[in-house]
């Protein structure tokens, strides 16, 4: 996962692989559905992660007909979803860290 958030790639090349144009990437940043990280010169990075959300962003619009209004839910339902499976493994780690305490103690 790291890795996947590691910036590696340029507008020109991040556009380039994902078959669109560097306005569009842009744009997208603008609007806050992606946010590349900066080289000290200020030139933009995209990560392995900015591609994977530029790519479902694209499906959205092109294969299923969602507006960018649409993508942005779409977009922040998914991270909620995300943060709540992630509370719900910690919580279940904790019961059962419970259970094992409570199970010693008899």
């Amino acid at each position: 996962m790291e890795r996947d958030m590691q910036p590696r790639y340029v507008i020109s090349i991040a556009a380039e692989m994902l078959g669109t144009q560097t306005y569009t990437l842009r744009y997208y940043e603008k609007i806050g559905i992606v946010n590349p990280a900066r080289s000290k010169g200020n030139i933009r990075l995209y990560s392995d992660l900015d591609l994977e959300v530029i790519k479902r962003v694209m499906t959205l619009m092109d294969e299923l007909g969602v507006n960018l209004a649409g993508v942005e839910v779409i977009l922040r339902m998914s991270q909620q979803i995300a943060q709540l499976q992630k509370n719900t493994e910690e919580l279940e780690k904790e019961i059962a860290r419970l259970r094992k305490e409570r199970n010693e103690t008899g």
